[in-house]
């Protein structure tokens, strides 16, 4: 350990992604802690106030039908919004739409004794639904950064269609159902680091990051108001310069603004002050849009062993590997992914070590996989269009035509040997499971498209 108690670097001088789950776990129930000792302490007028802040946004029109089935246990999707409302264009003054900055996922096992928190790097390269927009629009169905959904969403302010967006997009590349959703925007992360008269830092070396306006010595030293809102956006100073990196700094940044919350509960003002930012900031599905609700749901969090928290980032792997050239995006690793989100479907508790495990097997790069896409549909041009969007996401097309004869429903064979590549197509192509055929084409799989071919993921 460090001096003050920090978990030591690596030896490569940053924090392990071992230590980066752990640290992450206990930041969560240290949240959870604060808000429900805080909301304790709150009664009447206090009480009152707090809980007429919080926004209420109705989402369910908007999401349709087409939604994974309800499980076990419950999912909260949380959304750091970029809105800059009151950061007088310091920040982000060429947005023209509001923004998302941070995707999380919790999901609070059935039993009430665990909790998992997945991470979606908003650099993820994922299928965008189509989604409605304020003024009356829908968007076209692409691929695209994750990030992206929430900004069609609220192309036009509206911030239940901005959440619905991006509720679509995490459902239909996930599979999982998402219960309810909490969005954060920047008033709130300032507000309460002001009210607790800052949160301390360490960077190892001095940063200079003018895209974060930041310029900081090295060493610890209390950081607020733009200086915080910086060091946990500051991205490209710092690292490697991607956006894993800067998820395990505002992990960490958390743990500590929680730390320091909890050690000043009992002063009414830093009190008051801590969770107004918090609630004032915060926009949620009606059903939890008021300090009761949320109290119960940190309370149970509050509840559980620090251990049986873990959190979890998506497994994904550089999409330049399937992609030549793309050095901005990550894909998810098809396999590993799938078995994260099928614990969460299922209501099964994940542990990092057995992700990890899973992670370190990647599928064979798109490039390496060869597909011949037959029509076996009555839509003309459907093989074309498929093939297109598998192109774009790097596998290489052989041939297209139209099948023999109609097909039922879409199927994905494959010749001896190529068994790995098939399951890392399939896994584009949720619900289809390919075959094995000693008749496919020597080398090449061959989809052939049914009337229930699901859409294809990024």
């Amino acid at each position: 350990m460090s001096p003050r108690g920090r978990p030591a670097p690596s030896p490569r001088g940053r924090p392990s992604r071992r230590d980066q789950y752990r640290r992450a776990g206990r930041w969560l129930a240290l949240t959870a802690a604060a808000l429900v000792l805080g909301t304790a302490a709150a009664g009447g007028w206090f009480y009152t106030a707090l809980s007429g802040n919080i926004r209420g946004a109705g989402v369910d029109d908007a999401l349709g039908d087409n939604r994974p089935r309800a499980s076990r246990g419950e999912n909260v999707l949380i959304i750091g919004s970029d809105s800059r409302e009151g950061q007088g264009g310091a920040f982000g003054r060429n947005l023209t739409t509001m923004q998302s900055d941070t995707l999380l996922l919790l999901h609070i096992g059935g039993s009430g004794e665990w909790a998992t928190v997945v991470s979606f790097p908003r650099d993820s390269w994922v299928r965008i639904p189509a989604c409605g927009q304020g003024d009356g629009a829908v968007s076209t169905p692409h691929h695209f950064k994750i990030n992206q959904a929430f900004a069609i969403g609220g192309s036009t302010g509206d911030t239940a269609k901005a959440a619905a967006c991006a509720i679509k997009t995490v459902e239909q590349n996930t599979r999982v159902r998402v219960d309810h959703f909490m969005i954060v925007d920047f008033r709130g992360f300032t507000g309460m680091v002001d009210a607790l008269g800052g949160v301390e830092v360490c960077p190892p070396v001095p940063i200079h990051d003018t895209k974060a306006h930041l310029d900081l010595r090295a060493g610890c030293q209390t950081v607020k108001n733009g200086e915080a809102l910086g060091y946990v956006r500051a991205r490209y100073s710092l690292g490697d310069g991607t956006d894993i990196g800067r998820i395990g700094r505002q992990q960490e940044f958390m743990r500590a603004l929680a730390t320091k919350a909890r050690a000043q509960l009992y002063q009414p003002r830093a009190l008051y002050g801590f969770l107004d930012s918090a609630t004032e900031s915060l926009t949620t599905d009606p059903e939890l849009a008021g300090l009761k609700p949320l109290y119960d749901l940190a309370s149970g969090i509050k509840r559980m062993p620090t251990e049986r928290i873990t959190f979890l980032t998506v497994p994904h792997y550089p999409r330049a590997r399937d992609v030549p050239g793309d050095t901005a995006n990550v894909v998810w690793n098809p396999p590993a992914a799938q078995q994260l989100f099928n614990a969460l479907i299922h209501d099964r508790e994940m542990t990092s070590a057995r992700l990890l495990e899973a992670a370190e097997q990647l599928p064979p790069a798109a490039g390496t996989v060869q597909v011949t896409v037959l029509n076996g549909t009555e839509v003309p041009g459907k093989a074309r269009e498929t093939a297109e969007q598998l192109r774009a996401l790097g596998f290489r097309i052989r041939a297209t035509g139209n099948a023999p004869a109609p097909a039922g429903r879409s199927t994905l064979v494959y010749p001896e040997g190529l068994a790995e590549q098939a399951r890392s197509l399939a896994a584009r192509l949720p619900g289809l499971d390919p075959v094995p055929s000693a008749g496919a084409g020597h080398g090449t799989l061959t989809l052939t498209i049914g009337p229930d071919l699901p859409d294809v993921r990024g």
